[in-house]
């Protein structure tokens, strides 16, 4: 949980949040002699869970920064401003064409792009796991 901790984490939490909220749903246990080697378990196993992500984004972005650019053809009017827009969706679903799955949720935009022309669009994992990637609109 993110304003709790990672798992396996051992926090205080109010007897009432334990009792009402986390432990129903299983999203904690309680710090007992016995548990404490099921919170280690958990420990070791979110710890390969994160290393495994992060592998997997840094193959990512070395894959994005080998594709380098995505280029879209839309139609425009007189002064290059597009009918519609480029959004995360339609950049998500270029790299997936290209072989490169990811969500939408990870390409960073300030708002979505709606002239003609190139633009540096970032992808973001993690704060320090970043791809640049190089979108260029066509008029069609």
């Amino acid at each position: 949980m993110k304003k709790l901790g990672e798992a396996g984490a051992v926090i205080n939490v109010a007897d009432g949040y334990a009792r009402n909220y986390l432990l129903p749903k299983n999203l904690a246990v309680l710090a007992t002699k016995q548990n404490m080697s099921k919170i280690e378990n958990i420990k070791k196993e979110a710890e390969a869970e994160k290393l495994a992500l992060h592998n997997k984004y840094i193959a990512i972005v070395q894959q994005i920064t080998e594709v380098g650019e995505v280029t879209f053809q839309r139609k425009a009017d007189e002064n290059e401003h597009l009918f519609g827009s480029v959004s995360e969706a339609d950049i998500a679903k270029a790299l997936a064409e290209k072989g490169i799955e990811i969500s939408k949720a990870f390409i960073s935009m300030e708002k979505h792009l709606k002239e003609i022309g190139s633009f540096d669009v970032e992808v973001v994992f993690t704060p320090e796991i970043k791809a640049a990637l190089k979108v260029t609109i066509d008029k069609e």
